[in-house]
């Protein structure tokens, strides 16, 4: 059975299969408006939702599906203490498909060992959030074309932005596309995207601390929140949030087709100004989710009789994850570890926290 926890686990040419279909399904909907006539899908949102849960149900009514399920852990029975693998073994057997989101990093993992239908991450804590990359995918497609030779800024919170890190993964594995890193040094993306991601792919990189230093150069510019929380001190937040809020002035040397994306919800690190400039994608990029959660959705269904691809896992046991934000911290669950063939790391198989 196939399931999507991570971006990678779909192969190049079923992201291109994913985007073309769901590009048909913006051309011409009625098509396949009865594509999933009787099918249900369930939502389980142990955590709020706006736009990932919306267009999750709005894609399966597109298709003619129905749809049950929950948007907080306090409506479910995780409120009496049940646990995640019995949650999604319980609702299987009421759905077709199932897309869950849930604080816990890991948990859509531990769901997808237990469920009897296919299962989407719509987000697991910090951990990966693989609609959004799709979403962002097809907003790149749409806008440019291809997904080779561009040149990509990633601005704001780089060091725990999920969404920064599902699209470097997921970018880097295409020719001729470089990345500019734009944050400060304290927010600059973590050593292992790197070392295990970025070097690895061959994918070449900078760094830049304004984005007025790095926008002529950029194809996409794709901004994030700057969180305060994530500074050591007030002081040190103010003296870097102007240098990361775009507004029309840092605009002015922009190219004329740049595009600009965010995963939102946005805070003030994008001006309302530039909501009306042309060059502005990011509230199309949040209707692009329900198309691409459209054709995701047929694809799963379509092969729910097939297995889930992997590479060779040399699996081994561990002691607790040390990550506090872990499943495996939370649920009685086998702590294992994956032996990387890269540099020999041993990572968590839940969270892939990186274990001792």
């Amino acid at each position: 059975m196939r399931h999507l926890l991570d971006t990678t686990d779909l192969t190049l040419g079923e992201i291109d299969e994913m985007v073309a279909l769901a590009m048909d399904m913006i051309a011409d909907g009625e098509k396949y408006a009865h594509i999933c006539d009787g099918k249900k899908l369930a939502t389980l949102f142990f955590e709020p939702s706006t736009r990932t849960r919306l267009s999750f149900e709005a894609a399966m009514y597109e298709l003619g599906g129905h749809v049950l399920g929950f948007s907080e852990a306090a409506s479910s029975s995780a409120a009496k203490g049940e646990t995640v693998s019995d949650t999604a073994r319980i609702v299987s057997g009421y759905a077709d498909i199932i897309a869950m989101r849930h604080p816990l990093e890991g948990a859509a993992k531990v769901a997808s060992g237990k469920a009897l239908v296919p299962i989407i991450n719509a987000g697991d804590g910090g951990h990966a959030h693989p609609t959004q990359t799709l979403t962002d995918l097809l907003t790149i497609y749409r806008e440019k074309g291809s997904f080779e030779n561009l040149t990509i800024g990633v601005c704001g919170d780089l060091k725990y932005g999920r969404t920064v890190h599902s699209l470097i993964k997921a970018m880097c594995r295409y020719k001729g596309v470089r990345f500019v890193l734009i944050a400060p040094k304290a927010l600059q993306v973590p050593d292992y995207m790197i070392t295990e991601v970025l070097e690895p792919s061959g994918a070449p990189y900078t760094f830049a601390e304004t984005i007025e230093e790095a926008i002529e150069q950029l194809d996409i510019l794709y901004m994030t929140r700057i969180q305060r929380e994530r500074f050591p001190s007030k002081e040190e937040y103010l003296k870097h949030k102007g240098a990361f809020i775009l507004d029309l002035k840092k605009l002015e040397k922009a190219k004329a087709d740049l595009t600009i994306m965010h995963p939102l919800p946005r805070v003030d690190e994008i001006a309302v100004e530039v909501d009306e400039d042309p060059r502005a994608k990011y509230f199309e990029q949040a209707r692009n989710g329900k198309y691409i959660r459209m054709a995701l959705i047929y694809m799963l269904l379509q092969w729910r009789n097939t297995s889930q691809p992997s590479e060779e896992e040399n699996i081994i046991e561990s002691g607790l994850c040390a990550n506090p934000h872990c499943i495996s911290n939370f649920e009685t669950l086998p702590h294992l570890s994956t032996l990387t063939k890269q540099q020999d790391i041993r990572r968590c198989i839940y969270c892939e926290t990186k274990t001792k």
